[in-house]
């Protein structure tokens, strides 16, 4: 049934049994065979044509939504059957909320590279949201969150520890002082954007100290923070990754508030399933070796 179901999902994504067919590099007629057995197999009609365009009825929606998992699941189980034969390689698509993806997670693909070059990382940076979503769809392998999220569709486990630190401009008044968060009523706060693990972190944060910021602005990049607050723009609530080389050319400091700096979990997301590839049993275990 895997041709039969590829050959439809193959349809209903080109709209059309002829561009279908060029596809799949079978004749027209073939594709309206496949069709019709998977019709039969279901007891359902699943396509209506209408003008030469191919749409889906209720229950082809069905089938088209489970097709696409089963397909993907198959795909995996002979890329796992494979791999006991060889030596690690192959594609590993990674997720990986802001602060993780574009701090910590290069430096560990480089070492994973140095050893077995035939693995194929690709990555992609979202917030955490996203992540476990990608995730818990199958889109991507593995993922990296910062924030706390629960879902039942995968599995979730605590790896490492980052800090946050509340951090202003090397010139800023404030900047040699041992401060309150009296002294930063007045200040203007600059965050990310709902979604990301570090909005939620500062939101903890602000209720935990039993604060409300007077003036706040919102940003979907931290870089875009940072550059901010060295501009004088405000203060910032930051993962200590996120600032080091800042840090290091003394164009950012980092307040001496009582309590801090914060504490909080990475978190690894992964697929809910006993098989991992070769690949993927590289990546965690340089991932929780780091």
């Amino acid at each position: 049934m895997d041709q039969e179901l590829h050959v439809f999902v193959t349809v209903v994504e080109k709209a059309n049994f002829s561009h279908a067919a060029e596809v799949l590099h079978i004749t027209q007629p073939a594709v309206s065979r496949y069709i019709k057995n998977l019709e039969s197999k279901m007891n359902a009609k699943l396509l209506e044509r209408n003008n030469k365009m191919v749409q889906m009825t209720k229950a082809g929606e069905i089938v088209y939504h489970h097709a696409k998992e089963i397909l993907s699941l198959y795909e995996k189980m002979n890329v796992l059957v494979a791999d006991l034969m060889s030596e690690p390689s192959g594609k590993l698509s990674i997720g990986a909320s802001y602060t993780f993806g574009e701090y910590i997670l290069p430096h560990i693909i480089a070492t994973i590279r140095a050893e077995f070059p035939q693995i194929n990382p690709s990555i992609m940076i979202g917030n955490t949201r996203e992540i476990v979503h990608q995730v818990a769809s199958r889109h991507i392998d593995v993922g990296i969150i910062e924030g706390k999220m629960t879902d039942e569709h995968v599995a979730m486990e605590r790896f490492s520890v980052d800090s946050l630190v509340v951090v202003v401009s090397a010139g800023h008044p404030l900047a040699q002082k041992v401060v309150s968060f009296s002294d930063l009523e007045d200040e203007t706060w600059i965050v990310r954007e709902q979604g990301s693990g570090t909005r939620e972190a500062t939101e903890q944060m602000f209720a935990d100290h039993r604060f409300t910021p007077g003036s706040v602005m919102e940003f979907g990049s931290t870089q875009i923070i940072k550059e901010s607050v060295e501009a004088g723009l405000g203060v910032s609530f930051l993962s200590t990754w996120t600032i080091r080389k800042e840090l290091a050319l003394g164009t950012l400091k980092v307040l001496d508030l009582p309590g801090f700096p914060v504490q909080r979990q990475f978190t690894l997301v992964t697929q809910d399933t006993e098989f991992q590839t070769k690949a993927m049993e590289v990546f965690l275990r340089v991932l929780k070796q780091g």
